[in-house]
């Protein structure tokens, strides 16, 4: 078990006076703790101090390290938020609250429990960053326990930390910490890939080992006779990172070519290039291996230039290039910035790039604040960010491997995406679903007069693009709703007698009779759009039968029964575009034309269907739900049309028919022919047409054939 001296031995670099605040808070935690125990038998208080010897580690300043003592006091302790304010102040309290999980849902599912937990960490992370750096310390301790929980428990924490931990470390460039959670759930999560990965390296780590000491010689004697100042490191591939690469790429172990790694840190940018001509000029490398993230850095802010050289016998190393200040962003990334007197290691912008994913994360959230919809956003935004395109005025913008130029509209600004006509990728026009590829600089036309259509859900690949359009789908839907629910409102209003505004006392009672949310006439119009509310006769004598608060609303409801009829008419005109809820009904296929009836679907706007349906002619669709409607000029074709016809069996005959229906310029999708014993034979036909005169037409026609005996529409 770590000793609070131990931790006290990390912290040179922090004054006397301020050591203060760690020992108090020491001190309490163990008060706090006492008698408690972890389940591998250790005193409960070895956990808090394994965290904030990781804080130390990183030197953290005095609150953050304080803080991740006292982290778990209030969780499973009796202290108080309030007693720890009044002893600690507001700082230290409010970290340790946003790292508290929260235990008052126990009657949520687990799943619930845990998606409200992290976006309180997340939410608490917009107000003071330091929150994670202590929850990812807890974290990182319990999964080196993890060997005393049960195999159930031990894969759901391992899980968890392969999902949302460590991406989220590597979102905020902490690589160091991203590594240490992924090595140490994978044993966890999948035993039997890591056993075998652990099966391949085993026989050839030392052999590894020996060529990068030997590389790692010859190349720090390249870099003294130049005279550039250089600490180099070596390393070899972790078997997390293998069996990811192996995974993600489809590829073998033999084609993991930066299985061995050396990393090259030095003094300035100009000396990371000379170092870089310096090895290439030494040892042949692989060109399709190179990349340059000092000029084009990751999402994270990562920088560090990457080649992999050739030695010996066609082994491969992937060398790292790097300054002293990029490989501390690198290891520890934003926590880079607190660490005590080095307020200014990030500049503000560079913050507010790595932050801006964390923003649009919490302003989707704004929008729909259900848990599980937050966890599957959280999960979809903490996907590494890998490809750069720039902007034709030269700006660097991150996007998810697989974006589209859909989504890079969307990333710039909402109203941009919203309007976007067409891309241009490197001043060629290209379609808004092209996926993009790092180094392109992508434009995007807007026009006013375009708006996003369903379809676009399937050229976006970035949560918040796809976001974006269905809200603003869904705001279309919801106005289309209103308008035509108010338009049967003032068509039964009209026809009924009723005024043209409803009356709030009407909406109250009609409220409470139908357990429906109304709140204003808005709500009620929306209902009435969606088809979730109808005016039947057994609601409205309802309606009448309450006690009035008032003599005028009771005449009023009263004189609304003698006046409804059995089937609630309405008139409208289909309107057949992008915008309006109108569906054709499958089971009889209108035809532009010919008589219709509307039917009012729940949730699903109104359904067409031809008079001749035989839910209509068979009265099987609720009559309160029908609407009367009519064909629009502009509707457009082409529809289906089902003919059935009865002839004598003759030889040539179907090609007879099909000969008159071509030189109707129509065209037959479906054939098929019954012959019966009685000489006479049965043809279905299923034909698309102009509209319903077109159809009668066609059947004109195929009647003048002398052998067809009838001919109808099915």
């Amino acid at each position: 078990m770590i000793r609070f001296d131990d931790i006290l031995d990390k912290l040179s670099y922090l004054p006397e006076k301020d050591l203060t605040l760690l020992k108090k808070a020491y001190v309490f935690a163990a008060q706090a703790h006492q008698g408690q125990t972890r389940r591998s038998g250790e005193p409960y208080l070895s956990h808090p101090l394994e965290v904030a010897a990781f804080l130390a580690e990183m030197k953290m300043d005095p609150t953050t390290i304080s803080a991740g003592l006292l982290h778990d006091v209030l969780e499973d302790t009796p202290t108080t938020a309030d007693e720890l304010n009044q002893i600690f102040g507001s700082e230290v309290t409010h970290l340790v609250e946003g790292v508290t999980k929260i235990s008052r849902l126990q009657e949520a599912s687990p799943t619930t429990r845990h998606a409200e937990s992290l976006r309180k960490i997340i939410l608490a992370m917009t107000d003071d960053l330091r929150v994670i750096f202590i929850k990812l310390a807890d974290r990182l301790h319990n999964l080196k326990t993890l060997k005393y929980l049960d195999e159930e428990k031990q894969q759901q924490i391992a899980q968890e930390t392969l999902d949302i931990y460590a991406p989220l470390a590597n979102r905020l460039g902490m690589g160091k910490i991203k590594a240490e959670l992924e090595d140490l759930s994978f044993r966890y999560v999948d035993p039997e890939s890591y056993f075998r990965i652990a099966s391949i390296v085993d026989p050839i780590r030392k052999d590894a080992e020996k060529t990068l000491k030997k590389t790692k010689k010859t190349m720090a004697s390249l870099m003294r006779e130049n005279q550039i100042p250089a600490e180099i490191q070596h390393r070899i591939k972790r078997l997390y990172s293998i069996y990811n690469k192996m995974k993600k790429r489809g590829i073998t172990f033999e084609e993991v070519y930066d299985f061995m790694a050396l990393r090259l840190i030095t003094d300035s940018f100009s000396n990371c290039y000379h170092a870089l001509g310096i090895i290439h000029e030494h040892w042949p490398h692989i060109p399709h291996r190179f990349h340059d993230f000092i000029a084009m850095p990751k999402s994270n802010l990562y920088q560090s230039i990457h080649t992999t050289i050739i030695v010996g016998k066609k082994k491969t190393i992937e060398v790292q290039i790097r300054t002293k200040k990029m490989h501390e962003i690198a290891e520890h990334g934003i926590a880079a910035h607190w660490r005590y007197k080095e307020p200014t290691i990030l500049p503000d912008a560079e913050q507010n790039l790595r932050l801006q994913w964390l923003r649009e994360m919490v302003d989707l959230y704004q929008e729909n604040k259900s848990p599980q919809y937050f966890l599957r956003s959280l999960k979809s935004n903490l996907i590494p960010e890998d490809i750069t395109v720039l902007t034709p005025k030269g700006d660097r913008v991150s996007l998810p491997l697989g974006a589209s130029a859909l989504d890079f509209a969307f990333k710039i600004h909402t109203e941009i995406g919203l309007h976007a006509a067409e891309a241009r990728i490197n001043s060629r026009p290209v379609p808004l679903k092209t996926i993009l590829k790092s180094g392109e600089i992508v434009e995007i036309i807007t026009r006013p007069d375009i708006y996003p259509r369903r379809e676009w859900l399937n050229m976006a690949f970035t949560h918040a693009a796809r976001q974006h359009i269905r809200r603003w789908l869904n705001q279309q839907q919801r106005q289309q709703h209103i308008a035509w629910g108010k338009h049967l409102w003032q068509k039964v209003a009209s026809q009924q007698g009723w005024p043209a505004t409803p009356p709030e006392f009407f909406l109250q009672a009609l409220a409470k009779l139908t357990n429906l949310k109304i709140k204003n006439e808005e709500t009620l119009y929306s209902l009435l759009g969606r088809g979730k509310l109808t005016f039947s006769r057994k609601l409205i004598q309802r309606l009448a039968q309450l006690p009035p608060e008032e003599a005028k609303r009771a005449s009023l409801i009263k004189r609304m029964v003698p006046r409804l009829s059995r089937r609630t008419l309405s008139e409208a005109t289909l309107i057949k575009d992008k915008t309006t809820s109108f569906r054709l009904a499958k089971c009889c296929h209108p035809i532009k034309g010919e008589p219709i009836i509307g039917y009012l679907t729940v949730g699903e706007g109104i359904t067409i269907h031809a008079q001749r349906c035989p839910l209509v002619v068979q009265e099987r669709l609720n009559p309160e739900r029908i609407v009367e409607i009519s064909w629009p000029s502009s509707a457009g074709g082409p529809f289906p049309a089902q003919l059935e016809i009865a002839t004598e069996d003759r030889p040539g005959l179907l090609a007879q028919i099909t000969t008159v229906i071509a030189e109707q310029q129509a065209n037959i999708k479906q054939a098929k022919a019954s012959v019966f014993s009685d000489g006479q034979a049965l043809i279905s036909l299923l034909i698309t047409v102009k509209d319903y005169p077109h159809l009668k037409k066609i059947q004109q026609e195929i009647k003048k054939i002398a052998a067809v005996l009838s001919v109808s529409q099915k």
